[in-house]
């Protein structure tokens, strides 16, 4: 079993700034990826960005976000990073840490990101 523990969400203006925060305890050697996902009300959750593990680890953005959202970490220390910048209202969802292993896909308990207008 692999636990998350997420911070950082929150109230921003538009145009602000947050960072997410995610660490992975338990069974972690299996870690193969890492990375965050979204869900706005009434809509489906949909993947913001990711850590994959390799040789060169591959960080991948989602369109709707890249350029102003950036993820870092180390798969190795089961930590992962998500730093949005230039925040818009439609950015407002919960977010949600995801690690996936060999055999399973573990979601933290998902923190709150609001932007106002």
């Amino acid at each position: 079993q692999v636990q998350l523990e997420e911070s950082g969400g929150g109230l921003v203006q538009a145009g602000g700034s947050l960072r997410l925060s995610c660490a992975a305890s338990g069974s972690t050697f299996d870690i193969n990826a890492m990375g965050w996902y979204r869900q706005a009300p009434g809509k489906q959750r949909e993947v913001v960005a990711s850590i994959h593990k390799g040789v060169i680890p591959i960080n991948a953005v989602a369109a709707a976000v890249k350029g102003r959202f950036t993820i870092s970490g180390d798969i190795a220390k089961n930590t992962v990073y998500l730093q949005m910048n230039s925040l818009k209202p439609e950015d407002t969802a919960t977010y949600y840490c995801n690690v996936q292993t060999s055999t399973t896909v573990y979601w933290g308990q998902g923190t709150q990101v609001t932007v106002s207008s």
